[in-house]
């Protein structure tokens, strides 16, 4: 059998463009002085690393009926982490043999929520659980694991960031779950770039869903997450992977949330709420109740809004403050909302409700350091700026949602069911929403609705 060769190439280590020689600027993507040298092995090595580790030790290669293969992976086989809130977001718990990635800003608690989720795994399948750090000696992780509680006695630890020493590891040990923290600091020998690199990431995941699939064993990465907020290394890796779990949160704030970005084995429609204390992670079992716990009532520019991220309802206060100009020009500032939907609604509400502030600093803040994206809180920002420029209060009882068109017409969104009932547990007794959404309620759902077909309707109503 002839020698593997070795040939030098630059890759780009924004998008993984390669090259036979430097260039200042990648073809690729269009970044300057991202490209790094490389040795790369052609010919057994790389499709060891590549085309067959997908299906390194799997147990056969032959097509087989669909029939048979819904029999062999039951419904419901999954390995519980303890944490309901994450269970939640991964459909139950983590499947034998997938690839979850798990990512985050740095100091967010990827480490801790890991932690947590791994004793959780060991106490209850009884089975073996590997913890391999590249990043942390095995005292420090020790510590975090006393700190939260994990001291479930089938949790291994070890510090290792060579990939075939971990692999080895597993292999003897042959644990339930495996998990790898993080996946930009292990490297395989095979490749002479440094750890990090975008051949390394590429070619440690390859090998790593190769042996996650073939042995069944669920293996959990952590990945580093670049200053725009996406996670680190190529593409391909989100690809590779059946689960993306971001851990969101805000670093003034002990709230995070965990939400799957991709899911082949449950809905991305799904979030976990949790609230980091000095013993760990503490799973919020009703958000709604958390944001509003220190709402001021009867304060003009106030406004309770029914959102819904993914399928869970969640009830957030919408606070709006309307000052005069201090630079000459009207000033756009929000928090948890979208800046440039908030200047969009205030075009709306100047051309289309008479409630012109478009030459005023205009201040939107979404209170507890909650974040919604979806259009259904237009019609909670746009009347809590009216209420705060009149400054006439809404009933505190009363609770809204609704997306606003640039004509001023409010537009139906979807749930509204479920919104209405969380409204109905916290105690509200009033719900403005669009018309199309009331026609398609029952009468007794605990609430008085009123319907609106126009912001100018919704102003004159409250």
């Amino acid at each position: 059998m002839a020698a593997a060769k070795a040939r030098t190439l630059y890759r780009c280590q924004a998008c993984g463009h390669e090259e036979s020689r430097w260039h200042g600027r990648c073809a690729g993507c269009g970044e300057w002085n991202s490209l790094v040298e490389e040795v790369a092995v052609r010919g057994a090595a790389a499709a060891r690393g590549r085309v067959g580790a997908a299906a390194a030790g799997a147990p056969g290669s032959g097509p087989v009926p669909v029939t048979e293969a819904a029999e062999e992976a039951p419904a419901g086989a999954r390995l519980a982490t303890g944490l309901g809130e994450l269970d939640r977001v991964l459909g139950g718990g983590l499947v034998s043999g997938s690839l979850v990635l798990l990512g985050g800003e740095p100091g967010v608690g990827k480490s801790t929520l890991l932690c947590q989720m791994l004793h959780g795994v060991a106490e209850r399948s009884g089975g073996a659980v590997l913890y391999a750090s590249g990043e942390e000696s095995v005292a420090q992780v020790g510590m975090r694991a006393r700190r939260v509680g994990a001291r479930a006695a089938s949790l291994s630890l070890m510090a290792e960031t060579s990939l075939e020493r971990i692999l080895a590891e597993a292999e003897r040990a042959a644990p339930a779950v495996l998990a790898i923290d993080s996946v930009q600091t292990i490297h395989t020998a095979e490749l002479s770039s440094i750890p990090g690199s975008i051949g390394q990431v590429r070619e440690c995941a390859a090998r790593l869903m190769g042996f996650a699939k073939g042995r069944g064993i669920a293996t959990v990465l952590v990945g580093h997450v670049t200053k725009d907020g996406h996670i680190a290394g190529p593409k391909t890796l989100e690809h590779m992977v059946d689960v993306v779990l971001q851990f969101e949160g805000d670093g003034a704030g002990p709230y995070r949330i965990a939400r799957a970005a991709k899911n082949r084995f449950g809905s991305t429609q799904e979030v976990g709420v949790f609230e980091m204390r000095s013993d760990g992670l503490s799973e919020v079992l009703s958000p709604s109740q958390l944001f509003l716990a220190e709402r001021p009532e009867g304060a003009p520019g106030s406004v309770v809004v029914a959102s819904a991220d993914g399928s869970r309802p969640i009830l957030v206060e919408v606070q709006a403050l309307v000052a005069p100009p201090s630079a000459g020009i009207g000033r756009r500032t929000a928090a948890g909302v979208d800046t440039s939907r908030v200047s969009l609604l205030l075009a709306v509400l100047a051309q289309r409700a008479g409630c012109d502030v478009l030459q005023s600093d205009v201040f939107v803040n979404l209170a507890g350091g909650a974040r919604v994206s979806e259009p259904a809180v237009d019609l909670g920002v746009a009347l809590a700026i009216a209420s705060a420029a009149r400054r006439r209060p809404i009933d505190p009882r009363t609770v809204v949602f609704g997306e606003v068109g640039l004509a001023g017409e409010v537009r139906s969104v979807a749930l509204p069911e479920v919104r209405l009932a969380e409204a109905v547990k916290l105690g509200f007794t009033r719900c403005v929403l669009p018309r199309q959404n009331r026609a398609r309620l029952a009468d007794d759902c605990g609430l008085e609705l009123v319907p609106v077909a126009h912001l100018g309707a919704a102003l004159e109503v409250l």
